[in-house]
């Protein structure tokens, strides 16, 4: 199981897209809203998340956690005990952490990204204190994966599917939604 949390002003593409990839590559993403289960994107869109985050638990079944972009939703996540919680968590047991867009600026924070390549939304490096900043859609350095921006979300979904369940299960998504790196 994958915790994908939503705080409000959640970027939308981001956060949808991903969950319906991982989905089709049949892993288990479960939804975790900060702030109750209907939470509102930055453009408007409502999602009713799975759970609220005070419910979670870590244990071998969490495989990791993704953390969409979206400047309101990523500093609601980035002052969440639960996600410094998560975060730690997946870093100590060297478990799946991806964030895309703004959000890579919470993995900085934390300081899991001392010395490690990352990439962020163009004008964000600032926040990324310790990371190598790279111009790269997608970065994966050990368990930890960073992309860049909304427009490169199949890629950012794809490398983590790659990463739980092999680089075949993500091409087949890939080619089961007829999508083209050229």
């Amino acid at each position: 199981m994958v915790y994908l949390f939503l705080a409000e002003g959640f970027e939308e593409v981001e956060a949808i897209a991903t969950i319906d990839f991982l989905r089709r590559a049949g892993i288990d993403v479960f939804t975790v809203s900060l702030s109750g289960i209907a939470v509102l994107g930055a453009h408007g869109i409502l999602i009713e998340a799975d759970a609220l985050n005070e419910k979670l638990s870590f244990g071998d079944e969490l495989e990791g956690i993704i953390l969409p972009g979206g400047a309101k939703g990523t500093e609601g996540l980035g002052v969440c005990e639960e996600v410094e919680a998560a975060i730690k968590f997946c870093y100590e047991n060297n478990r799946l952490i991806a964030a895309i867009c703004a959000a890579p600026t919470i993995l900085a924070q934390t300081g899991i990204l001392e010395g490690k390549k990352a990439t962020c939304y163009p004008g964000l490096e600032n926040k990324m204190d310790g990371a190598r900043i790279v111009s790269d859609n997608v970065v994966v350095q050990g368990n930890i994966i960073t992309g860049k921006a909304a427009g490169v979300t199949w890629e950012f979904a794809a490398a983590i599917t790659e990463y739980l369940r092999g680089k075949d299960k993500a091409n087949d998504v890939l080619e089961s939604i007829q999508w083209n790196k050229s």
